[in-house]
């Protein structure tokens, strides 16, 4: 391994692990402490013309392209782990050679071309590691691909990236189901439409989506990333998944706005369909013979690759094998039988027609579908039509009140979803997953006090994995909201039944320095201290980018980049776009919504018609650049550390302001001003406790103040004090050591 590899890997494990940064390292960051402006920073660390960056967007697209051969040379020689200054939609139209130039000038170009040989798997930076503890401090960035459109264009995305969001989340990576919708697997095979014609054309051997994705997860390694697939736990409805497993799955029958059965076992009906179709059609695929019954040709031994091609064709056949399942479809359409959809939310069982006009749609072959509704439900039921959950346990009184019997799991089922989801692991060398709807427990009376590789579909899949990689981490998508709200029970209690590392929570979806967000702030610290998983601080996620929420990213937004690098020992999510996210008082056109292209829908509100845009903030964009080159000086000193909390999140939102440092041995102060409406005045911060000989701290680096002197903060002391914060504004003051 050469030196340089090993000094990336060093840092990108330091945060996770407290492992000491290796000498190769430490030249690149031992500086004198100044006053940091974003100037001084891009000409310190990357040698750049002394003059001012500019804040407007055509501006900093000159400013790269004046001094881009500076900045890459600074990052192949070490002194920047990414490309500031960089805007991403520049970055994607980088050709596939000069994106190779540029990694092989960092990594070496015999590592790089191991990486681009899909045969071989470049080992995980993790490997070796025993413990998932990693995950519980990581900063990660999540991407939906289809925003980029490809998975090359994932590393091109990640050179504007900086080491210190050292995990990559892509978003569901397989066939898309019903409006495309990536939450909504079609089968096990992955997304044509992440196929890059571009590298293709460079490197012809990799003419196929599988092996294009890789060949990106080696790379992705072979820059110290870890990377992270979802583990969803429905499929679309009528996806190959369900078609060719119905077992694994409920089912109703429908005639008109009534259903007519719901069965424990209606899936054995429902075989019998399949498998009469098939004779009546003919198999897909030649050269496999036909079992004689269905009993056979769904049995646990009859291999499901074959049934799936019998039924549908062969895999790389896309277009054949969507009319083969159009044709199973319209087949199991006339006689009424139809897959239950995923619910979510108290009392997720008991489902009826919804009657109304509008839950009537007649689809092009004439067909006229109804949407279910909870029959008794309560605030947060929801169904969701597209999607089918797999029956993890039997039913009682045959399910003839939707009751779910917990006692009785299905392990077949389990099996199947569990091995189909260690195969997607070992295949692309994943490190951590990201598990879909975690929130679901649909247990009426709560968590329970035991709970075992049946309890939850996620924590057997994490189990599972965790057999070969015991460094496999779980990340969970739960929202931290109160007891029998989102799900039955106490969510955090049901977070640690179900081994969860660490979860999303839910401050993406608050104005930062709101009331709320300093409440659930100071929780989910809480949380962190007294619990066996970590919430994050997240900024965004690619499902909240969306016109419904654009007061939470009016103001704040170096604010809350800030807070989630420098809290060390808390994870943090970030979704590709926040970087540059434009602000919204009024909605943007769709194609600015990363949310908008989870699923592809060509008329109506939620329609796009085009690429995603990324946004124009340049000034936000600057700003997070040079924080971001802040964090590259600054985080390889502090990135084991513990936060020792001076100015800790107020529950009653009377101040706005936090400040931190670390522990055990402080070395900067960290000061935040959470309002991004106001600024603070008059700010007193505690001295530190048995720590009377700390010389005064001096300013650092502040997100807001452009120039400025190596001012000392005041002190009496007791506290030191600080005269003024902007609205948003971040501060890191220097003990100077």
């Amino acid at each position: 391994m050469s030196g340089k590899l090993e000094g990336k890997l060093s840092f990108a494990l330091q945060r996770s692990f407290g492992f000491p940064p290796l000498p190769e390292i430490t030249p690149a960051f031992t500086v004198q402490f100044h006053f940091h402006t974003p100037a001084y920073l891009a000409q310190r660390f990357l040698i750049l013309p002394a003059k001012p960056i500019p804040m407007d967007y055509p501006s900093l697209k000159s400013y790269w392209h004046d001094n881009a051969g500076n900045i890459t040379s600074a990052f192949q020689e070490g002194r920047a782990s990414f490309l500031p200054f960089l805007l991403p939609e520049l970055a994607l139209e980088f050709s596939t050679p000069k994106v190779l130039q540029i990694l092989s000038g960092r990594f070496g170009r015999g590592l790089i071309q191991d990486a681009l040989d899909p045969r071989q798997a470049v080992p995980s930076p993790l490997a070796g590691l025993r413990t998932t503890n990693w995950i519980k401090r990581t900063n990660m960035v999540g991407i939906n691909v289809r925003t980029i459109q490809n998975f090359w264009n994932v590393i091109k995305y990640m050179l504007t990236v900086p080491e210190a969001q050292q995990s990559v989340h892509l978003l569901p990576i397989w066939e898309p189901g019903v409006v495309a919708s990536l939450y909504g697997m079609a089968s096990w095979n992955i997304n044509p439409e992440f196929f890059s014609q571009e590298l293709y054309e460079q490197y012809p051997q990799l003419d196929t989506v599988e092996k294009q994705l890789k060949v990106v997860v080696n790379l992705l390694h072979a820059t110290g990333r870890t990377v992270g697939m979802d583990v969803i736990p429905h499929t679309d409805r009528y996806s190959e998944i369900v078609l060719g497993n119905p077992r694994h799955f409920e089912w109703l029958q429908r005639r008109d706005d009534k259903i007519t059965s719901h069965r424990a076992n209606l899936h054995e009906d429902v075989e019998l369909a399949v498998f009469r179709f098939l004779k009546e059609q003919g198999p897909a695929q030649d050269g496999i013979d036909l079992p004689a019954d269905a009993e056979t040709f769904f049995s646990e031994e009859y291999p499901e690759s074959a049934r799936l091609e019998l039924l549908f064709g062969s895999p790389a056949d896309y277009g054949r094998r969507a009319q083969r399942r159009g044709w199973l479809v319209q087949s199991l359409y006339k006689d009424g039988f139809e897959p239950v959809p995923a619910t979510m939310g108290p009392p997720y069982r008991g489902l009826e027609v919804d009657t109304s006009e509008k839950s009537r749609t007649v689809d092009d072959e004439g067909r006229i579908w109804r949407e279910y509704k909870i029959s008794k439900p309560q605030k947060m039921s929801r169904v969701f039509g597209p999607l089918a959950r797999y029956k993890l346990y039997e039913r009682l009184n045959d399910n003839k009140n939707w009751e779910i019997d917990f006692s009785r799991p299905r392990p077949a089922t389990w099996e199947y979803a569990c091995r189909h989801f260690y195969q997607i692991q070992q295949e692309y060398n994943f490190d951590f997953m990201r598990g879909d709807m975690s929130h679901v427990q649909m247990r009426p009376e709560g968590v329970p006090i035991e709970a075992d590789n049946y309890y939850d579909l996620h924590k057997a899949v994490r189990a599972h994995i965790r057999k070969a990689k015991p460094y496999f981490g779980y990340f969970a998508e739960t929202f931290l909201v109160g007891p029998g709200f989102i799900a039955y029970g106490n969510e955090v209690d049901h977070l640690e039944q179900a081994d969860a590392d660490s979860t999303l929570g839910d401050l993406q979806s608050m104005v930062a320095g709101s009331p709320e967000f300093m409440q659930h702030f100071r929780w989910y610290l809480d949380i962190l201290k007294t619990r066996s998983f970590a919430p994050n601080f997240t900024i965004m996620t690619g499902d909240k980018d969306d016109p419904r929420f654009d007061e939470f990213y009016l103001t704040g937004n170096e604010a809350r980049l800030f807070t989630a690098l420098f809290l060390t020992d808390m994870p943090s999510y970030m979704a590709l776009g926040f970087e540059c996210r434009d602000p919204h008082p009024t909605a943007a056109p769709n194609e600015h919504y990363t949310k908008l292209y989870v699923f592809r829908i060509s008329s109506g509100e939620k329609a796009t018609r085009g690429p995603y845009v990324f946004g124009k903030n340049a000034r936000l964009y600057h700003r997070l650049s040079a924080l971001r080159q802040a964090a590259e000086q600054i985080l390889p000193q502090i990135v084991s550390a513990d936060t020792h909390w001076l100015l800790p999140p107020d529950a009653t939102a009377a101040t706005r302001v936090i400040a931190w440092t670390q522990s055990p041995h402080p070395r900067f102060l960290f000061v935040v001003n959470l309002d991004g409406s106001e600024a603070a005045v008059n700010i007193k911060i505690p001295r530190l406790r048995d720590r009377e000989k700390l010389p005064p701290p001096h300013l650092h680096f502040s997100t807001h103040k452009e120039g400025g002197q190596r001012a000392t903060l005041p002190f009496n002391d007791k506290q030191y004090q600080i005269s003024r914060l902007e609205a948003g504004e971040c501060r890191i003051y220097s003990w100077g050591q």
